[in-house]
This record gives structure tokens, C-alpha cells and sequence, in this order.
């Protein structure tokens, strides 16, 4: 069996790994259209936040950002960051948040902050999955399985869509209760037209307690991660993954011989927020 990891974490710390990946397609179409302002969706600890924030100050974008949540002081590193790039930030209560996708709620949005380009929560739309499937494009080492993080679907759902019919996928779950995933995936790669489809699965066993929870033994895995493989994790997505794909090598779960892609999906700033969120 042999093991190799995709470094999306190295294509730019700010910008997260994968979270270019999704905003690539959309900021060019953003150019386009003339559009001046950014506007999307996340929560307190949001990857995509801050690299939407941090895109947005580089391109020259008005950005502005709807949390999800009450508005808190002093903020975290990640709205820190987001503020400091210029973003402007908007707190909405969780019974409003979720009517983000409605279009009586993007059109209040229109009459409060005038036009802008939409960037739905995660970066995740069909643009999003013509970026992530240049990910494994990109990778010229024969395999047989390939492994990512799971947060909202579209990643794992670009991903699939790149591949053979004789390759699979396993997707990790960073959500509790994320077999919803399946079905949202199932909707993307329908949308995207990519049909037939490989084998793919969605696992939902190394959560740790649910989106940006961690453990003391997460923690201990990531730390042992990195001084054996000099490769840091981070606690909300790709530290559960990695966790994941060894206990199930551990496991005997994958045919002998097999050649396996793990996606190092970046995110790495996601650390310090939650170092201080369990202090």
C-alpha cells in the first residue's frame, strides 16, 4: 500500500487550500460582470471567511460577510483577519441564516447592501466543482483511492467528477450527522452533468463531536502528525481526515496494493481559533 498527499495547503496559506480552489471560477466570473463587491455566508470560525476577505483585498473587492451568530468582541483570529482585510461584517440570528439560499432573503440583502456577486456559504456551486476537479488534474501519480475532508459537499463533489470509473472516493465528514452530504452531492454532480460516476462514499465516523469540536486524542494525532511527517493539520477538517484514512489502513480496510491520494485541504489558521475557543 503506498500513501500520497496532495498539498493543496501549500498553494496559499491565506486563501486556504481548496477555498481557492472554489473562488477561483467565481472571481473570474465576478471580473466579468463588473462587479465591484463580494458578498457571502459563514460562521464564526469559517475558512472561507477569511479567504474570501483575503482574496477580496488583493483583487480590490468590497467584500462583506453575513455570520451567522451574535456579534462578539474581542473577535477571533479568523473575523480578525476578515475585518482587518476590509470585510465587512453582518450578524444574522440562526433561524435567518438558514434562509441564506431563499431569494426573498438575497433580494433584502440587494435593497440593504446594493449589487454585488453572491458567493454562496463554502464557496459552493457548480463553479466551485470546475475549480476543485483541477485538483486531481493536476496529480500525475497513478492511485485507486483518493480521500478530502467533507464541509459542504462540493470539494468531494469536484473531485469525483475528475475521476476514472475505476477509482473511488471517501469523503470525511467534519460535520456530525453529515450523511445529508450524500444527497448533496448526488445534486451537485447532477446539476454539473457528470454521470456516469466512480464509486464514493461519504464516512461519518471522525467527526469528534461535530463541525470545529475537537478531543485531547485529535489533538494528540495531530501533533504526532507533524513531527513524524513535518505536515501540520488543523482540528475542524483535514486533522479528522487523516485520523480517519489510518484507522481505517489500521484496520485493513483498503484492498492490498492499493494506492491511496489524501487532499491536504488547507485551513491550517483554523488552529488558532480553536485553541482559543477551548481555553
Amino acid at each position: 500500500m503506498k500513501l500520497f498527499i496532495k498539498r493543496e495547503d501549500l498553494v496559499d496559506y491565506e486563501l486556504g487550500g481548496n477555498k481557492w480552489r472554489k473562488m477561483k471560477y467565481n472571481l473570474e466570473a465576478a471580473i466579468q460582470q463588473n462587479h465591484d463587491t463580494l458578498l457571502t455566508f459563514g460562521g464564526a470560525y469559517s475558512n472561507h471567511i477569511y479567504a474570501t476577505a483575503a482574496a477580496g483585498k488583493r483583487l480590490g473587492f468590497r467584500t462583506i460577510g453575513i455570520i451567522r451568530g451574535e456579534a462578539y468582541q474581542p473577535l477571533n483570529p479568523t473575523l480578525q483577519f476578515a475585518s482587518d482585510c476590509g470585510m465587512q461584517l453582518e450578524y444574522i440570528d440562526r433561524c435567518s441564516y438558514r434562509q441564506k439560499n431563499q431569494p426573498e432573503f438575497i433580494a433584502q440583502l440587494k435593497e440593504k447592501f446594493g449589487r454585488f456577486y453572491l458567493l454562496p456559504e463554502g464557496g459552493s456551486n457548480l463553479l466551485a466543482l470546475k475549480g476543485c476537479a483541477e485538483i486531481i488534474n493536476e496529480i500525475n501519480q497513478e492511485f485507486d483511492y483518493v480521500c478530502s475532508a467533507c464541509g459542504t459537499g462540493a470539494t468531494l463533489a469536484g473531485i469525483i467528477s475528475a475521476l476514472q470509473l475505476h477509482q473511488k472516493t471517501i469523503g470525511f465528514s467534519a460535520l456530525k450527522g453529515g450523511e445529508f452530504l450524500s444527497e448533496e452531492i448526488n445534486n451537485f454532480l447532477q446539476q454539473a452533468g457528470s454521470t456516469p460516476v466512480p464509486q464514493w462514499l461519504i464516512n461519518t465516523d471522525y467527526h469528534f463531536g461535530g463541525y470545529a469540536k475537537t478531543t485531547p486524542k485529535l489533538w494528540d494525532f495531530i501533533e504526532q502528525f507533524e513531527r513524524d511527517f513535518n505536515i501540520p493539520l488543523d482540528g475542524v477538517y483535514t486533522g479528522k481526515m487523516f485520523y480517519g484514512l489510518f484507522d481505517l489502513i489500521q484496520k485493513g480496510y483498503f484492498p492490498e496494493g492499493s494506492r491511496i491520494i489524501a487532499i491536504h485541504t488547507g485551513g491550517l489558521q483554523g488552529n488558532q481559533d480553536l485553541r482559543l475557543k477551548e481555553n
